[in-house]
């Protein structure tokens, strides 16, 4: 690999938006001028997937975690590189064949302590010699590990792992079928099944032998541990309702803390008592501080604001750094000298690196800026590491120290990229209906001219809470590569604007992001570059349940695909695995069957015309099966051009690359056959 010596400059505008005109354009990508061929779905599932980058203790050395899809055998493998944070060579640490994740540094700086299942079924901690020497399995908890950190001593690992399955079959053994016993209130899981009474707990793992000493207890699942910086406290986050109450009727996790050497009746210590969740604790350097995320506004689920707070841990008062901030903050780090916090802020479509000083007046000091997004934070002293992606380049390191200008670390996409000519992404920013200023998107296809009408799809994201970012969207590339003009909105319920902007569709999905959405394609066609004649739209997740609202409200759409998504709200109770956020944003379906009903696009399914593709995993629990048939079979019912296609053993995330290949071609075959063929002619074999 050639050493990176890409210096580039992310300091900019606190927010990007000022200056654009109300109907302003600002270029985001241009395409190479030597690029060769187009983007194809082999290139979208060839991307290799960049992410969790570490420093060692004298900052000296980056390791990160490259994960890429082998089509050949069907499967996704992670593998850890290392690289100097001066620059240079990018290599392997850990063999192919055996996924690796979340790597972590001894606090020596002698081993790299990893997840792994080897060549059993059991992810467990493994530790490499960084001197030589081969990696070796440390931890045997019988249900495995799901995290980790290093005790400051290096004499040990507190460790995520969830209580042994006493029905488990024995090696060798074929498993007894016993019937599942469920008397919980969160019964289900997607991508975990049937929940039982088993939690997650932490447990103290040494470091020399591998032996496991349990530390919490009880009918709570517990996670992130974190020990304080002299070694002899461990804080963590679980919910566990001050009135004894049931951990499965309320998502408002607080931190507690536990001595090192807690035992069974060790009653941990309740640090927090804000009413909504707290998680990601961060100690401050001398131990002083404790820096976590979390929102007062439980009431408002994912609609609330992620703040940015700080334990003073003398006086046990909390302070709201940056109270004054409607933004979401998340991944805190202490600088070196616990002077400042450090967090990721997400604004209108960006996510940036923010320094902050620890009050309440605290105003946001910009690191990193521009139109890009920053994930995956880690710092050592005034060196730090992170993710940074744009919408013409996947996710790559970059590292930079306090003061000097970031640049970028590793170049893992750039020889795939240098074979293709992507296509150029636009921020567009344009009214809905009533005037609210809406933000999006447009890729246009490569070669684009003006003048000339293209057929084009609007894609719309998940959430509802989430946004379109300016990093690298494999999906509208490929459309693009395809003849197609992408949109993408981030309509009212989208994140990044402020809490405002999200509550907005509480209890009324379908009606105000609907109309953004909509006029996102108003904005496109109006700008003489959509064909209005030749309109798609689709999405996942939520994407898939407003485009349910969308094609259940106008006809001018001549395909839609309908990825894993809900349609009759009072069936989706019980069946999915969101009880407490029905509860909370719609009540209870049996005193508002009204309200459930109303918002229900199946209500309306009957004024479909658009011929719908639907897709889900043959597993998902998050938006279940059930939920995409009911609208199959309704579609099919009335005529409509319909297929539905289901993934065997898939969740809610498709992860068979086979099947994610599937999923892309599929895509791009029923948006062709109705936008770019003769419709007058369609066959009716789908009917």
């Amino acid at each position: 690999m050639t050493p990176l010596r890409e210096y580039v400059s992310l300091r900019g505008s606190t927010c990007f938006h000022h200056g654009l005109t109300a109907l302003g354009l600002l270029a985001l990508v241009a395409a190479p001028a030597s690029a060769q061929r187009s983007f194809t779905i082999q290139d979208a599932l060839g991307i290799a997937s960049v992410s969790d980058p570490q420093l060692s203790p004298d900052g000296e050395l980056v390791v990160y975690v490259v994960s890429r899809i082998d089509l050949d055998e069907n499967e996704s493998a992670s593998r850890i590189h290392h690289v100097p944070f001066a620059g240079g060579d990018a290599a392997p640490l850990t063999r192919a064949g055996r996924s690796a994740s979340h790597p972590r540094f001894s606090p020596d700086g002698s081993q790299l302590a990893f997840l792994s299942s080897g060549d059993g079924d059991k992810t467990q901690i493994w530790l490499l010699p960084l001197a030589g020497g081969e990696a070796k399995v440390l931890s045997r908890l019988p249900a495995g590990v799901s995290s980790f950190a290093w005790a400051p001593d290096g004499s040990a690992l507190a460790v995520v792992s969830m209580d042994p399955d006493p029905n488990e079959a024995g090696e060798g053994e074929e498993p007894e079928p016993v019937p599942l016993v469920i008397d919980r209130r969160q019964f289900k899981r997607d991508g975990r099944g049937y929940l039982d009474d088993r939690r997650r707990h932490i447990y103290l793992v040494d470091a020399s032998d591998g032996s496991h000493e349990q530390k919490t207890f009880g009918p709570y699942d517990d996670g992130s541990p974190v020990f304080s910086p002299d070694g002899s406290e461990i804080v963590f986050v679980s919910v566990r309702p001050p009135d004894g109450g049931d951990p499965d009727a309320t998502d408002n996790s607080d931190l507690f803390l536990i001595p090192r050497t807690a035992g069974e009746t060790t009653e941990p210590v309740r640090l927090t008592s804000n009413p909504g969740p707290d998680r990601s604790p961060v100690f401050s350097p001398d131990g002083g501080w404790i820096a976590h995320t979390g929102n007062r506004k439980p009431e408002l689920i994912w609609y609330a604001t992620e703040h940015l707070y700080a334990l003073n841990r003398a006086t046990d008062e909390v302070v709201q750094v940056a109270a004054g901030l409607d933004r979401n903050l998340s991944n805190p780090r202490f600088t070196a000298d616990g002077s400042a916090v450090v967090a990721l802020l997400e604004d209108s479509g960006n996510r940036h690196l923010a320094s902050f000083g620890v009050s309440e007046a605290a105003v946001a000091e910009r690191v990193i800026a521009g139109e890009r997004d920053v994930r995956d934070l880690e710092m050592v002293g005034d060196r730090v590491v992170a993710v940074s992606a744009r919408t013409d380049r996947p996710p790559e390191v970059i590292a930079w120290t306090f003061g000097e200008e970031p640049r970028r670390l590793t170049g893992e996409n750039d020889a795939l990229l240098a074979e293709i000519e992507l296509a150029a992404v636009e921020r567009i920013t344009f009214p809905s209906s009533d005037g609210t200023e809406i933000q999006g998107f447009v890729t246009k296809p490569p070669g684009f001219e003006e003048g000339r009408r293209y057929p084009t799809i609007l894609w719309i994201h998940g959430g509802p809470v989430s946004q379109f970012s300016t990093s690298f969207q494999s999906t509208w590339q490929l459309f693009a590569a395809n003849g197609y003009l992408v949109v993408a909105a981030n309509p009212r319920g989208s994140s990044g604007r402020g809490e405002a902007f999200s509550h907005a569709i509480w209890a009324d999905w379908g009606n105000l992001d609907y109309e953004d959405v909509n006029a996102a394609v108003d904005h496109v066609i109006e700008r003489g570059w959509a064909d209005p004649e030749r309109l798609g739209v689709g999405g996942w997740s939520y994407g898939g349940i407003l485009t349910n609202y969308v094609i259940t409200k106008t006809t001018r759409f001549h395909a839609a695909v309908s990825g894993s998504s809900e349609t009759e709200y009072r069936a989706a109770y019980g069946n999915d695995h969101y009880q407490l956020e029905w509860e909370l944003e719609l009540g209870l379906p049996w005193e508002n069957p009204e309200l459930y009903n109303r918002l229900s696009p199946i209500s309306r399914v009957h004024h479909v015309t658009t011929p719908t593709l639907v897709l889900c995993g043959e597993k998902d629990w998050n938006v279940p099966l059930s939920q995409s048939e009911n609208l199959y079979q309704s579609l099919r019912r009335l005529g409509v051009p319909t297929q539905l296609i289901i993934y065997p053993g898939q969740s809610h995330g498709i992860r068979l690359p086979s099947f994610q290949k599937d999923r892309y071609e599929r895509y791009v075959a029923w948006f062709d056959r109705f936008l770019k063929s003769d419709r007058s002619s369609t066959d009716q074999n789908s009917r």
